[in-house]
């Protein structure tokens, strides 16, 4: 689906991406790295716990992983319908255990759990580094990245597993412990590390959610430099896009109030107080009408008028495994964007949204492919039929094709964010 006047490539945005991506290793930092570039145009943080006022401007909320953000224009009535953009910022990775300090045979280790669908052997031989929050004894929170070579998770050599090549199994339990140095193991001696780090005194550190990343930056790749290799694109790719389109249309005078809704827990179904399936959505939409003096009957008028693009990456086309694609949909790298379409409601998308999608991009000047999953493979699932469910909310779901989804390592084109992002701006626009 091409359009006669594309938008033009812009390497400052996918410059920014990069650094968004690196500045992201976990959805703490992701959310606080999103609300940065939100606060730089104007955005103020405003808190749950607090009363809401009527005023107008760029407002936005932040729960553990989780951000929601949004403009009112002025003169903006109390059944003014919301476009939303939707995402989640966790990505497939190993997570530390409630008793971290583990190991054998004199080396130390760290015990992890395995996050979401991840394609294990990426982690395999890699430098990792380790980046949460911690939760301290006072009831605050402090973020922490060990942003160097910290950990490795050492593959068995062929020698000793003469069929690796053969097809590698990998025990999830047995084999994907991190080693982290040499001794015996002592109790404590991961936070301790991490308090010294955060520069935290000694025993203050109560609680964590801490999650293995790979130090490798993101980096532009090819003969022609038209690849982007780098972490969690999925889906901070579409974090950041989001986050992009709504600073671009505040301050205009809109028909709609512009929404991003990033959520975690994407990757293991959304259920969690800041995951998609949560209340935090329509709480915080709902609290915005009654903030401008709205009842419920506007409420009801807001949301029966809103529309969301649940934005998550996709599967190009593998140049080494077309036959697991879909024979007549093939999304290709720098192609656009790709409306995604699964009949079993694994994708929210119906005909009408197709067309407030392909209006957007028109608009915009955004080329545009379809993705459908091959018939004889199960198809994925996103943050839109859970929205479209939940909120009772009319819901599109779109994305960027990418190769090596759920990779610790993921690769997309250089073209496509940039796309993205203009296209999410125009929809926003209305």
């Amino acid at each position: 689906m091409s359009s006669s006047t594309p938008a033009r490539f812009d390497r400052g945005h996918t410059d920014d991406l990069m650094s968004f991506l690196a500045a992201g290793p976990s959805p703490y930092h992701a959310v606080a790295a999103a609300a940065e570039r939100l606060e730089k145009a104007g955005f103020r943080q405003v808190l749950e716990t607090d009363v809401w006022d009527r005023t107008t401007g760029g407002k936005y909320v932040l729960r553990g992983g989780a951000i929601i953000a949004w403009y009112v224009p002025e003169g903006t009535r109390a059944h003014t319908p919301f476009r939303i953009v939707g995402a989640h910022t966790d990505s497939p990775n190993l997570r530390v255990k409630p008793l971290p300090d583990t190991g054998s045979h004199g080396w130390r280790q760290i015990a992890v759990e395995v996050y979401g669908g991840t394609l294990l052997n990426t982690w395999l031989d890699r430098d990792l580094g380790l980046a949460g929050r911690l939760s301290l004894r006072d009831g605050s929170h402090r973020l922490v990245n060990v942003d160097r070579a910290l950990l490795r998770v050492p593959q068995l050599a062929i020698h000793l597993d003469r069929q690796a090549n053969d097809g590698l199994k990998l025990d999830r339990q047995k084999h994907m412990q991190p080693i982290w140095g040499l001794g015996d193991v002592v109790e404590g001696d991961l936070i301790r590390f991490l308090e010294e780090e955060a520069g935290i005194a000694e025993g203050e550190v109560t609680g964590w959610d801490l999650m293995v990343h790979s130090i490798e930056p993101p980096a532009y790749l090819g003969r022609d430099r038209e690849l982007v290799a780098g972490p969690r694109m999925d889906n901070l790719l579409s974090v950041h896009a989001g986050t992009a389109a709504l600073v671009a249309v505040a301050g205009r005078d809109l028909p709609y109030i512009p929404v991003l809704a990033a959520f975690d827990h994407e990757e293991n179904g959304s259920q969690s107080d800041t995951g998609a399936e949560g209340p935090l959505l329509g709480s915080v939409l709902e609290r915005s009408v009654f903030a401008r003096g709205g009842s419920y009957e506007d409420r009801a008028r807001a949301f029966a008028g809103t529309v969301c693009l649940s934005s998550d990456t996709g599967h190009a086309v593998h140049p080494n495994y077309g036959e697991r694609h879909d024979p007549t949909h093939h999304p290709r790298v720098n192609g656009g964007p790709i409306l995604k379409v699964n009949v079993n409601q694994r994708y929210a998308t119906d005909g009408s949204g197709r067309a407030v999608f392909a209006a957007a991009c028109e608009k915009a000047g955004v080329p545009w492919q379809m993705f459908v999953s091959n018939n004889a493979m199960p198809c994925g699932t996103t943050i839109g039929p859970i929205t479209a469910a939940r909120h009772g909310i009319q819901t599109v779901d779109i994305g960027v094709a990418i190769l090596s989804m759920h990779s610790a390592r993921e690769l997309c084109g250089v073209d496509d964010p940039y796309l993205l992002a203009n296209a999410m701006t125009a929809f926003l626009e209305g």
